[in-house]
Protein backbone atom coordinates (compact mmCIF):
# COMPACT_ATOMS: atom_id res chain seq x y z
CA UNK A 1 0.00 0.00 0.00
CA UNK A 2 1.34 3.42 -0.94
CA UNK A 3 1.83 6.01 1.76
CA UNK A 4 -0.75 8.78 1.79
CA UNK A 5 0.59 11.96 0.23
CA UNK A 6 0.29 14.83 2.68
CA UNK A 7 -1.80 17.72 1.37
CA UNK A 8 0.21 20.83 0.61
CA UNK A 9 -0.96 24.01 2.33
CA UNK A 10 -2.94 26.50 0.27
CA UNK A 11 -2.18 29.03 3.03
CA UNK A 12 0.89 29.27 5.22
CA UNK A 13 1.51 31.83 7.98
CA UNK A 14 5.01 31.75 9.41
CA UNK A 15 5.87 33.54 12.68
CA UNK A 16 3.54 36.47 11.93
CA UNK A 17 3.40 39.45 14.27
CA UNK A 18 0.87 42.28 13.94
CA UNK A 19 1.25 45.80 15.32
CA UNK A 20 -1.53 48.36 15.73
CA UNK A 21 -0.52 52.03 15.72
CA UNK A 22 3.12 50.85 15.70
CA UNK A 23 2.72 50.22 19.44
CA UNK A 24 0.31 47.42 20.38
CA UNK A 25 1.44 43.88 19.52
CA UNK A 26 -1.79 42.01 18.76
CA UNK A 27 -0.48 38.65 17.59
CA UNK A 28 2.96 37.30 18.44
CA UNK A 29 4.65 34.82 16.14
CA UNK A 30 1.52 33.06 14.89
CA UNK A 31 2.12 30.15 12.50
CA UNK A 32 -0.88 28.48 10.84
CA UNK A 33 -1.23 26.18 7.85
CA UNK A 34 -4.38 25.41 5.87
CA UNK A 35 -3.95 22.32 3.68
CA UNK A 36 -5.71 22.55 0.33
CA UNK A 37 -9.29 21.32 0.55
CA UNK A 38 -9.32 21.11 4.37
CA UNK A 39 -11.37 22.88 7.05
CA UNK A 40 -9.28 24.40 9.84
CA UNK A 41 -10.47 26.20 12.98
CA UNK A 42 -8.91 29.01 14.97
CA UNK A 43 -10.22 28.71 18.52
CA UNK A 44 -9.83 30.94 21.54
CA UNK A 45 -11.51 33.39 23.85
CA UNK A 46 -12.64 36.90 22.93
CA UNK A 47 -9.65 39.18 22.25
CA UNK A 48 -7.20 36.30 21.82
CA UNK A 49 -6.11 37.44 18.35
CA UNK A 50 -8.23 35.24 16.09
CA UNK A 51 -9.89 38.04 14.09
CA UNK A 52 -6.58 39.88 13.76
CA UNK A 53 -5.09 36.71 12.26
CA UNK A 54 -7.82 36.63 9.59
CA UNK A 55 -7.35 40.32 8.82
CA UNK A 56 -3.63 39.78 8.40
CA UNK A 57 -4.43 37.12 5.78
CA UNK A 58 -7.09 39.13 3.93
CA UNK A 59 -5.19 42.42 4.05
CA UNK A 60 -7.74 44.35 6.11
CA UNK A 61 -5.30 45.50 8.80
CA UNK A 62 -4.45 48.79 7.11
CA UNK A 63 -7.99 50.10 7.55
CA UNK A 64 -7.54 49.67 11.33
CA UNK A 65 -4.01 51.17 11.45
CA UNK A 66 -2.47 47.73 11.76
CA UNK A 67 0.33 46.03 9.85
CA UNK A 68 2.29 42.80 9.71
CA UNK A 69 5.56 43.75 11.39
CA UNK A 70 7.26 40.38 11.16
CA UNK A 71 6.90 37.01 9.45
CA UNK A 72 5.38 36.04 6.12
CA UNK A 73 2.07 34.92 4.67
CA UNK A 74 2.02 32.72 1.59
CA UNK A 75 -0.99 31.76 -0.53
CA UNK A 76 -0.48 28.98 -3.06
CA UNK A 77 3.26 29.51 -2.66
CA UNK A 78 3.14 33.27 -3.37
CA UNK A 79 4.16 35.76 -0.69
CA UNK A 80 1.11 37.99 -0.09
CA UNK A 81 2.33 39.67 3.11
CA UNK A 82 2.36 43.15 1.54
CA UNK A 83 -0.23 42.56 -1.18
CA UNK A 84 -3.25 44.91 -1.41
CA UNK A 85 -6.51 43.49 -0.07
CA UNK A 86 -8.28 43.68 -3.45
CA UNK A 87 -5.46 41.73 -5.07
CA UNK A 88 -5.79 39.02 -2.43
CA UNK A 89 -9.48 38.71 -3.33
CA UNK A 90 -8.45 38.33 -6.98
CA UNK A 91 -6.04 35.58 -5.90
CA UNK A 92 -8.98 33.67 -4.37
CA UNK A 93 -9.13 34.71 -0.70
CA UNK A 94 -12.55 35.72 0.65
CA UNK A 95 -13.11 36.95 4.20
CA UNK A 96 -16.61 36.89 5.73
CA UNK A 97 -16.19 39.34 8.59
CA UNK A 98 -18.09 39.15 11.85
CA UNK A 99 -21.52 40.71 12.02
CA UNK A 100 -23.42 39.47 8.94
CA UNK A 101 -22.56 42.46 6.73
CA UNK A 102 -25.13 42.53 3.91
CA UNK A 103 -26.89 45.32 2.04
CA UNK A 104 -30.15 45.43 3.99
CA UNK A 105 -31.92 47.64 1.43
CA UNK A 106 -31.30 45.08 -1.33
CA UNK A 107 -32.82 41.64 -1.85
CA UNK A 108 -30.66 38.49 -1.54
CA UNK A 109 -30.75 38.27 -5.35
CA UNK A 110 -29.41 41.82 -5.62
CA UNK A 111 -26.84 41.22 -2.86
CA UNK A 112 -25.40 38.29 -4.76
CA UNK A 113 -25.26 40.32 -7.97
CA UNK A 114 -23.51 43.19 -6.17
CA UNK A 115 -20.88 40.82 -4.75
CA UNK A 116 -19.97 39.28 -8.10
CA UNK A 117 -16.53 40.14 -9.56
CA UNK A 118 -16.67 42.86 -12.22
CA UNK A 119 -15.52 40.55 -15.01
CA UNK A 120 -17.99 37.74 -14.30
CA UNK A 121 -20.38 36.99 -17.16
CA UNK A 122 -24.13 36.94 -16.59
CA UNK A 123 -24.31 33.23 -17.39
CA UNK A 124 -21.56 32.38 -14.90
CA UNK A 125 -23.22 34.58 -12.27
CA UNK A 126 -26.52 32.76 -12.78
CA UNK A 127 -24.79 29.40 -12.36
CA UNK A 128 -23.12 30.58 -9.14
CA UNK A 129 -26.41 31.93 -7.80
CA UNK A 130 -28.17 28.63 -8.38
CA UNK A 131 -25.38 26.76 -6.62
CA UNK A 132 -25.76 29.10 -3.64
CA UNK A 133 -29.54 28.71 -3.61
CA UNK A 134 -29.11 24.93 -3.70
CA UNK A 135 -26.85 25.12 -0.67
CA UNK A 136 -29.16 27.57 1.11
CA UNK A 137 -32.80 26.79 0.20
CA UNK A 138 -33.97 29.43 2.72
CA UNK A 139 -32.30 32.11 0.58
CA UNK A 140 -34.02 30.77 -2.53
CA UNK A 141 -37.36 31.19 -0.79
CA UNK A 142 -36.51 34.75 0.28
CA UNK A 143 -34.54 35.80 -2.81
CA UNK A 144 -36.86 38.74 -3.57
CA UNK A 145 -37.40 39.94 0.01
CA UNK A 146 -35.50 42.87 1.48
CA UNK A 147 -32.42 41.50 3.24
CA UNK A 148 -33.03 43.73 6.26
CA UNK A 149 -36.12 41.64 7.02
CA UNK A 150 -34.29 38.30 6.94
CA UNK A 151 -33.64 36.47 10.20
CA UNK A 152 -30.17 36.48 11.70
CA UNK A 153 -29.53 33.00 10.40
CA UNK A 154 -30.72 33.91 6.91
CA UNK A 155 -28.50 37.00 6.88
CA UNK A 156 -25.53 34.84 7.84
CA UNK A 157 -26.38 32.47 4.99
CA UNK A 158 -26.52 35.46 2.65
CA UNK A 159 -23.16 36.76 3.90
CA UNK A 160 -21.63 33.36 3.12
CA UNK A 161 -23.42 33.33 -0.25
CA UNK A 162 -21.96 36.73 -1.13
CA UNK A 163 -18.52 35.27 -0.46
CA UNK A 164 -19.19 32.13 -2.52
CA UNK A 165 -20.26 34.12 -5.58
CA UNK A 166 -16.66 35.37 -5.88
CA UNK A 167 -15.58 31.74 -6.47
CA UNK A 168 -12.96 31.74 -3.69
CA UNK A 169 -10.24 29.15 -3.22
CA UNK A 170 -10.01 29.95 0.51
CA UNK A 171 -13.13 30.91 2.46
CA UNK A 172 -12.47 32.57 5.84
CA UNK A 173 -15.32 33.04 8.29
CA UNK A 174 -15.21 35.09 11.47
CA UNK A 175 -17.64 33.89 14.16
CA UNK A 176 -20.44 32.66 11.83
CA UNK A 177 -22.31 31.16 14.81
CA UNK A 178 -22.40 34.38 16.85
CA UNK A 179 -25.89 35.15 18.14
CA UNK A 180 -27.54 32.21 16.40
CA UNK A 181 -29.69 29.47 17.94
CA UNK A 182 -28.01 26.03 18.17
CA UNK A 183 -30.20 24.50 15.45
CA UNK A 184 -29.19 27.27 13.03
CA UNK A 185 -25.52 26.84 13.92
CA UNK A 186 -25.84 23.12 13.17
CA UNK A 187 -27.58 23.86 9.85
CA UNK A 188 -25.02 26.44 8.68
CA UNK A 189 -22.03 24.36 9.79
CA UNK A 190 -23.51 21.35 8.00
CA UNK A 191 -23.78 23.39 4.81
CA UNK A 192 -20.18 24.60 5.17
CA UNK A 193 -19.07 21.00 5.52
CA UNK A 194 -21.04 20.11 2.38
CA UNK A 195 -19.44 22.99 0.42
CA UNK A 196 -16.01 21.85 1.58
CA UNK A 197 -16.61 18.26 0.51
CA UNK A 198 -18.44 18.88 -2.77
CA UNK A 199 -16.41 21.85 -4.05
CA UNK A 200 -13.11 21.00 -2.36
CA UNK A 201 -13.03 24.54 -0.97
CA UNK A 202 -10.46 25.30 1.73
CA UNK A 203 -12.03 26.87 4.83
CA UNK A 204 -10.49 28.75 7.75
CA UNK A 205 -13.03 29.16 10.53
CA UNK A 206 -12.72 31.47 13.54
CA UNK A 207 -15.01 30.31 16.33
CA UNK A 208 -15.68 30.68 20.03
CA UNK A 209 -18.18 27.81 19.84
CA UNK A 210 -15.43 25.21 20.01
CA UNK A 211 -17.69 22.19 20.29
CA UNK A 212 -19.55 23.00 17.07
CA UNK A 213 -16.34 23.91 15.20
CA UNK A 214 -14.47 20.76 16.19
CA UNK A 215 -17.30 18.64 14.80
CA UNK A 216 -16.67 19.80 11.24
CA UNK A 217 -12.96 20.72 10.95
CA UNK A 218 -10.01 18.38 10.52
CA UNK A 219 -7.59 20.41 12.64
CA UNK A 220 -7.65 23.29 15.09
CA UNK A 221 -5.33 25.95 16.48
CA UNK A 222 -5.90 27.36 19.96
CA UNK A 223 -4.89 31.03 20.27
CA UNK A 224 -4.49 32.81 23.60
CA UNK A 225 -2.98 36.25 24.18
CA UNK A 226 -1.91 36.51 20.57
CA UNK A 227 -0.02 33.20 20.49
CA UNK A 228 -0.78 29.72 19.22
CA UNK A 229 -0.63 27.66 22.42
CA UNK A 230 -1.89 24.35 21.05
CA UNK A 231 -2.75 22.73 17.73
CA UNK A 232 -3.69 19.28 16.56
CA UNK A 233 -6.41 17.22 14.97
CA UNK A 234 -9.99 17.92 15.96
CA UNK A 235 -10.16 14.52 17.66
CA UNK A 236 -7.02 15.19 19.69
CA UNK A 237 -8.26 18.61 20.81
CA UNK A 238 -11.66 17.23 21.82
CA UNK A 239 -9.95 14.49 23.82
CA UNK A 240 -7.62 16.89 25.68
CA UNK A 241 -8.79 17.22 29.30
CA UNK A 242 -7.82 20.89 29.60
CA UNK A 243 -9.62 21.75 26.36
CA UNK A 244 -12.67 19.90 27.65
CA UNK A 245 -12.67 21.76 30.97
CA UNK A 246 -11.86 25.26 29.85
CA UNK A 247 -13.31 25.40 26.33
CA UNK A 248 -15.85 22.64 25.90
CA UNK A 249 -17.57 22.92 29.26
CA UNK A 250 -16.71 19.28 30.01
CA UNK A 251 -18.71 18.26 26.97
CA UNK A 252 -21.76 20.42 27.63
CA UNK A 253 -21.19 22.66 24.61
CA UNK A 254 -20.16 25.77 26.49
CA UNK A 255 -18.65 28.33 24.13
CA UNK A 256 -15.78 30.73 24.81
CA UNK A 257 -18.08 33.64 25.70
CA UNK A 258 -19.03 31.86 28.95
CA UNK A 259 -15.71 30.31 29.95
CA UNK A 260 -13.78 31.77 32.88
CA UNK A 261 -10.00 31.82 32.96
CA UNK A 262 -8.59 29.64 35.69
CA UNK A 263 -5.07 29.70 37.06
CA UNK A 264 -4.69 25.99 36.36
CA UNK A 265 -4.52 26.77 32.65
CA UNK A 266 -1.02 28.15 33.20
CA UNK A 267 0.12 24.53 33.46
CA UNK A 268 -0.45 23.89 29.78
CA UNK A 269 0.14 27.39 28.43
CA UNK A 270 3.65 27.49 29.89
Amino acid sequence: MQDKVEAQPILSMNSVEVLYDNVMLAIKGVSVQVPKGEMIALLGSNGAGKSTTLKAISGLLKAERGRVSRGEIKFEGTDITDMLAQNRVAQGICHVIEGRRVFEHLTPEENLTAAAPSGMSRSTLNVEKEKIYNYFPRLAERRNSLSGYLSGGEQQMLAIGRALVTQPKLLMLDEPSLGLAPFLVAEIFGILQKINKEDGMSVLLVEQNALAALEIVSEGYLIENGRVVMNGTAAALKANSDIQEFYLGAGEGTDFHNVKHYSRRKRWLS
